[in-house]
């Protein structure tokens, strides 16, 4: 892939319509779309592409829908479909059944790297750079008082310079995660994604998804609540819930922040947005955010051309509309399932009812909604665990 420019600055074109900071899936989609539309587009990040990136490596049917719109339509070849997830409950109930779309597991190293290259097939040069700071002028943007750009959109991570730039705080303890992956040999038996949640430190869950080549993603995270979590107890945790996985033999472990979903800030102002990570677009339920960081992207790559003063206005009105209702619904949903008994009720009637099975699934994957009925099937079980014995 072609590379503009180098960690030092070097010799990048210093003005662009759309400069997008960070080459992750937010970064990569939001450069696509403003190249789709016929924006002039840079797209920097501070490494080398392909690089690794810590996270669980699971890839929804609902970002490859986001993926085809761009125009990309290669990012899972080679990789095996993952057709089924197995969820267990806090008190230890669990329910298994075929997912509505397959998924798959891509490790971030090759995922993003795909993302990366079908941008600069689209003419996006790719710049190494790591900013470190960006002035917003009445006229544009200026990134390390070098690159002048009329929109910017950030797409830098957990830790957004350009969020900070706008002001706006991390996400504080109780909206904000923290969680280990690594790779091990994969459980034996049919392909399908694995959920263990923690009825000891809720919310908090394991994890182990296939890749199809022998190995799968595995890990542990939990929501901060105030004390510091050690590497050694993330792993014991790992080892508890996933007790054929050996640390020993579990390679590539790091550890990351997952700023939920629970706690955002403005998704813009004027010239310069937020996706992604850096939107705290992190599904409070599972964890899930390459089909946000992909679906926020696009948004503001689009959002990105036009008069720029009103870039994040556009941006912010298309969120509302795409994603509005379902991160009411997540946020609810989240908010009910920090009492760990509502989630033994729901996979109890996920596991007796199918449809209540998709409706969760689509809400933790997707943009799904909640609606009466699972709603009526989760209060029915927590009614039967709550009714008196009979004499």
């Amino acid at each position: 892939m072609r590379v503009v420019g180098d960690a030092e600055g070097g010799a990048v074109r210093d003005e662009f319509d759309v400069v997008v900071v960070g080459a992750g899936p937010a970064g990569a989609a939001a450069a696509l779309a403003a190249r789709r539309a016929g924006a002039e587009v840079l797209l920097l990040d501070r490494a080398e592409f392909p690089r690794d990136k810590a996270c669980g490596d699971g890839i929804a049917a609902h970002a490859l829908d986001v993926l085809a719109e761009l125009g990309v339509r290669d990012a899972v070849a080679d990789f095996a479909p993952v057709p089924a997830l197995r969820l267990v409950a806090p008190d230890g109930g669990a329910v298994a059944r075929a997912l509505p779309r397959p998924a798959y597991t891509v490790p971030r190293q090759v995922f993003d790297a795909r993302l990366v290259a079908a941008a600069v097939r689209d003419g996006v040069p790719l710049g190494r750079r790591a900013v470190r700071r960006v002035e917003v002028r009445a006229d544009r943007v200026v990134l390390d008082g070098e690159i002048s750009a009329g929109v910017v959109v950030g797409a830098d991570g957990a830790g957004s310079i350009v969020r900070h730039a706008l002001g706006e705080p991390s996400n504080p303890d109780r909206h904000l995660a923290l969680a280990i992956r690594g790779y091990a040999p994969a459980p034996p038996g049919p392909p399908a994604q694995l959920i263990v949640t923690s009825a000891a430190r809720w919310p908090a869950y394991a994890w182990s998804f296939p890749i199809g080549d022998g190995r799968a993603n595995v890990g542990y995270g939990e929501v901060l609540r105030g004390e510091s979590l050690t590497r050694a107890h993330l792993l014991d945790r790992l080892a508890a819930l996933l007790p054929g996985t050996d640390p020993g033999a579990v390679s590539s472990l790091r550890a990351h922040h997952l700023p939920l979903s629970t706690f955002r800030p403005v998704p813009g102002r004027g010239r310069v947005m937020l996706a992604g990570d850096a939107f705290s677009l992190i599904n409070p339920l599972t964890g899930e955010g390459i089909f946000y960081a992909l679906r926020s992207g696009a948004l503001a790559g689009y959002a990105a051309v036009g008069p720029p003063e009103h870039a994040a206005r556009r941006y912010a009105t298309a969120l509302r509309r795409r994603l509005g209702t379902h991160l009411r619904h997540s946020s609810t949903a989240a908010w009910l399932a920090r009492r760990r008994w509502v989630v033994d009720a729901a996979v109890r009637a996920a596991g007796r009812d199918g449809r209540v099975f998709g409706r969760v699934t689509e809400l933790g994957l997707g943009d799904g909604l909640l609606d009466g009925r699972t709603l009526g099937l989760i209060a029915l079980g927590l009614s039967v665990r709550h009714r008196p014995p009979a004499h």
